[in-house]
């Protein structure tokens, strides 16, 4: 339990000051890219399919969305 917790609180820490010094575009395709390979592994593995396979492509699909938002957004 103890080693759920320090994981638990390594990865808050690294979530909260790890994306401070990026771009508003460095962040959303960073962002774009967890959220899409979060789905897709969903995705993945809800259709019977392989769950890795699908988070490489959902996560491939949501770091060129993100990007092409966070480009958009500079306009």
């Amino acid at each position: 339990m103890k080693q759920i917790a320090l994981v638990f609180i390594i990865f808050a820490l690294v979530t909260m000051f790890g994306c401070s010094g990026m771009t508003n575009t460095e962040q959303k395709t960073l962002s774009g890219a967890g959220i899409g390979a979060g789905g897709g592994a969903v995705l993945g593995a809800v259709t019977g399919g392989s769950p890795v396979v699908g988070a490489v492509v959902g996560g491939g699909v949501g770091a060129v969305t993100g990007y092409i938002l966070g480009e958009s957004d500079k306009k």
